[in-house]
């Protein structure tokens, strides 16, 4: 007689025992990319590891190196998630039995190692479901809980689409905002920024380490200014966590979103630091329970927020080692292409950059045929969120790279789990590629013998 559905788990927790069966074959272990795999190996992988897109066969998997946009779940991550999966999967604001206060417990736990990455009290870091939505709260929840005293918006013309986008809801409803311009090497002007601020000014969002570009902006300056001035800061630092030395009371930090699934953790959870002393005020941008001190409604994901806590834990201990690897790794990527590969341009800072994030340009070569052309690499030509879109990064553009320029930008993102091969691999396809364009560009020859391209006329047809 089978055992009714419903009572399968009680019946296992009693010391039940179903009927034996064959043992299911191990699932083999694959590696991440194809780029090592023997010929024979890789035959069959690419056999059962194809999509079409748009009529393309695409086979095998490419060396990733687009840690910006995401990064693979360390799996001592994963490790620390699968109980909340499996077996403690109580609802953490269930307060009156065993699985509510285990799971509220470990949420607590979370938010306080989210916490001392970044030099915050626990009580200073609410959950969200990312990056995306602590930037909504924050810029637009400070304006409209101080609405009545602060109209003014000071950013930059170079921050995340999400802040950008916040900004221009809060101008249509009667707010000003400043966007900034940044230099060549995509850094604020901070006597530039002291200057812009005004008495009526609520709010003061400056990226902490540009997604695009990888540069580190200022934060200690910013911070100091804004506390002079009386200003709460706030800060994308999606990018920066558990990359850069974070400490929010030295730098005068008042708001700060943050991301997992950049730093090994995780998808669909972030968290925001808000500034208790001196106490800033949010106004909630979405209504319920009340969860989340009242900022952030809805049912906290224990699993995945456990998974975000165990990533800032292992990046607290590890930032260290992974910075001075993944420096001599990019270190690695650029002069092997330099050694081979003339006319490419650094975008943004070097000295001040964050070594994961290498952005090149490459003269006289087409991004968007570049990228094609590097089916076997996983890169981007600029944020993963606008980079279906054939339009010039808005962030070169700030830094006043001209169109052409912007138009051959690639960018290469190196992280904890990327090997001196790949790299090697992706250096060796890259050359290939860029000089394979080049000889076919007529704009590269006449650039060679002399020409000023730019001084030519181009007649209209």
């Amino acid at each position: 007689m089978a055992l009714p559905r419903r009572l399968l788990p009680l019946f296992l927790r009693r010391g039940g025992r179903l009927p034996s069966s064959p043992a299911p074959a191990p699932t083999p272990v694959r590696a991440l990319s194809t780029a090592a795999l023997p010929a024979d190996a890789l035959a069959a992988e690419e056999e059962d590891d194809s999509i079409t897109i748009k009529g393309v066969r695409i086979s095998g998997r490419p060396l990733y190196l687009d840690m910006q946009a995401t990064t693979p779940v360390d799996p001592r991550v994963l490790d620390a998630m699968l109980p909340f999966y499996l077996s403690r999967y109580g609802n953490p604001h269930s307060r009156t039995h065993l699985y509510g206060w285990e799971s509220d417990a470990a949420v607590e736990e979370a938010r306080a190692r989210v916490a001392r990455l970044i030099g915050a009290d626990p009580r200073e870091i609410f959950f969200t479901s990312g990056a995306t939505e602590c930037n909504n709260i924050a810029v637009k929840g400070v304006m409209h809980f101080y609405r009545d005293r602060r109209r003014h918006v000071i950013t930059t013309q170079t921050e995340h689409k999400c802040v950008l986008d916040s900004c221009r809801y809060l101008q249509q409803e009667g707010f000003e905002v400043t966007y900034l311009p940044v230099r060549p090497d995509g850094l604020i002007d901070v006597a530039q920024l002291a200057d812009a601020i005004r008495p009526d000014t609520g709010l003061v969002s400056v990226m902490a380490v540009n997604n695009e570009i990888g540069v580190v902006q200022p934060l200690e300056e910013i911070g100091r200014i804004c506390r002079e001035k009386g200003v709460p800061f706030h800060t994308d630092a999606a990018q920066a966590l558990g990359k850069i030395p974070i400490d929010v009371n030295q730098m005068g930090i008042g708001l700060m979103s943050l991301s997992a699934h950049k730093i090994y953790g995780p998808k669909g959870v972030g968290a925001l630091y808000v500034r208790r002393r001196p106490r800033i005020r949010v106004e909630p941008q979405m209504s319920g329970g009340g969860q989340e001190r009242g900022i952030r409604s809805g049912t906290v994901p224990t699993p995945i927020v456990v998974g975000f806590g165990a990533a800032c834990e292992i990046a607290a201990k590890e930032m260290d080692y992974d910075e001075r690897r993944v420096s001599a790794l990019q270190q690695r990527l650029l002069d092997g292409i330099r050694s081979k590969v003339d006319d490419v341009v650094i975008n943004g800072s070097m000295e001040h950059r964050y070594a994961g994030n290498l952005n090149l340009s490459f003269a006289y070569v087409e991004g968007e045929s570049l990228l094609m052309g590097l089916k076997e690499v996983a890169v981007s030509s600029g944020s993963a969120c606008t980079s279906a879109s054939l339009e010039p990064s808005y962030v070169l553009r700030a830094l006043g790279v001209d169109e052409d320029m912007a138009h051959t930008s690639i960018r290469f993102g190196i992280g904890r789990f990327t090997t001196e091969e790949e790299v090697d691999r992706a250096t060796e396809l890259t050359v290939h590629q860029v000089l394979k364009l080049r000889e076919m560009s007529p704009l590269y020859e006449m650039a060679k013998a002399g020409i000023d391209i730019k001084s030519i006329q181009w007649s209209q047809h």
